[in-house]
């Protein structure tokens, strides 16, 4: 079947033109610059007049919570926020119970996905001490990654020890994505302040607990064990602060080795929001200040940063709730994620060529996706149509499984109006049309 993308604005590679694409079942057919002579004979036509034509953005980060903690999300729901917030492929943690640590849970994961996901979908493997032959034997053709949690995680999947590091590195056969912070360092500030407040240390004080010491402590580690192999890949995700900028590479995005990834909620917010939004912004690595902001946005613009994703990871709003060290880190993003981006455009904070390379081209390249990430010929027709249309985030008209987002009330002047996936429109005009046409990604390849 032939669709028919017709009269938008098309965002691609760097460029903003008029003209129209054309999909012959799951692909792109053409890239019209202009528009096509003539409507295809039987061609179902999507009118895109007026709006932006864009690359399904590809979230390298997102944490569905399924096996075992569903409850706070599960794939399903995940995917439809996902959707209707225009991403068209996600990469989920392996932080759920039991830990995605083996490749039959991997499997595990596959199959659930094969069943639920609206759009596209691949699993990290996470990292611990005791894995290290199923790092080995993974799969670089179906597998985004292994995960690293040197910091911020617990049991099997915290990795802090810098030899068993070395050898996730020496033998990881994909990518190696790193959560970076110190946990001894962390340790040390957090009884400081419980020397201090007891019970009741301020939701203000997490940046301090979980300083920008204990990243770049933990991210300078990370990058001291990559560079010691070179064949290997590291990607440093949710970057919080200016000074672990230095750490990234520079060149050609296919020559680099370290990589790196910045949150919407990082770009978004600074520490003055834990005045007016407590615990509901308490992330790991935390939120720092309007300098490191700054700094992580310029750096996105200049292409330092590869990726912008969402580290989406939500929780009930109990489990957000109570004294600071019990409320759980983490929040829903994944449905804003985009229009936030778009609208740091709309303010002249980056510009949405900036947007549409960071959010869907980059993490192709990086991650090695196969034929998806650009709007090219033959490439997957992964598309959203976003239209200018003032609105505002409320909790009726949310999607997630929690229920809450730490953008209630704020207003966008953008929305996506329709998600394409593999050619078939899952998501148009606020309703989801029924079709799941989701696969599997595909990736070319591992090591350098």
């Amino acid at each position: 079947m032939k669709t028919l993308v017709r009269g938008g604005e098309i965002v691609n590679e760097g460029r903003v033109f008029r003209g129209d694409l054309l999909l012959d079942g799951e692909c792109i057919a053409a890239v019209a610059e202009g528009g096509v002579a003539a409507v295809p004979p039987g061609a179902d036509v999507i009118d895109a007049e007026g709006m932006l034509v864009l690359p399904g953005a590809i979230d390298d980060q997102v944490h569905f919570r399924e096996p075992g903690l569903t409850w706070k999300e599960d794939i399903a729901a995940g995917s439809r926020a996902a959707a209707a917030g225009g991403v068209t492929s996600f990469m989920d943690m392996p932080n759920v119970v039991p830990p995605t640590t083996t490749l039959a849970r991997l499997e595990e994961k596959r199959e659930i996905a094969r069943r639920a996901s609206l759009v596209n979908y691949a699993f990290y493997l996470g990292a611990s001490a005791g894995n290290l032959e199923e790092i080995r034997r993974v799969d670089p053709r179906v597998t985004c990654g292994v995960k690293v949690f040197m910091g911020s995680s617990t049991g099997d999947l915290l990795l802090d020890d810098a030899s068993a590091l070395d050898r996730v590195f020496e033998i990881a056969p994909v990518l190696v994505a790193t959560h970076c912070e110190d946990n001894a360092i962390i340790r040390e500030n957090l009884a400081r302040f419980e020397a201090i407040h007891g019970e009741d240390i301020p939701p203000s004080c997490h940046p301090l607990v979980r300083s920008r010491a204990c990243c770049l402590a933990s991210s300078s580690l990370a990058v001291r064990v990559a560079r010691a192999h070179p064949g290997s890949r590291l990607h440093i995700l949710h970057l919080s602060t200016r000074e672990e900028l230095e750490l990234l590479d520079g060149g050609a995005r296919d020559t680099r080795q370290v990589t790196g990834e910045a949150c919407i909620h990082h770009l978004w917010f600074n520490d003055s929001a834990y005045l007016r939004h407590g615990n509901r912004v308490k992330w790991n690595p935390a939120i720092k200040e309007e300098d490191d902001r700054r700094a992580l946005l310029e750096a996105v613009n200049d292409g330092r940063i590869d990726v912008v994703a969402t580290d989406h990871a939500p929780h009930l709003p109990a489990e957000k709730e109570g004294t600071y060290t019990r409320a759980a880190s983490g929040g829903p993003m994944i449905q804003h994620s985009l229009v936030a981006m778009l609208q740091l455009a709309e303010r002249g904070e980056t510009t949405i060529a900036t947007v549409v390379e960071r959010m869907c081209h980059a993490p192709a390249d990086v991650f090695r996706v196969e034929a998806r990430g650009y709007l090219r010929e033959g490439y997957r027709a992964d598309i959203v149509l976003v239209r200018r249309d003032a609105w505002r985030v409320t909790p009726g008209n949310l999607l997630y499984k929690c229920g809450w987002s730490p953008l209630e009330g704020v207003e966008f002047t953008h929305r996506v109006a329709a998600t394409i996936v593999n050619g078939q429109v899952v998501y148009r005009d606020g309703r989801f049309t029924g079709a799941r046409p989701a696969q599997p990604l595909l990736f070319r390849g591992g090591r350098s």
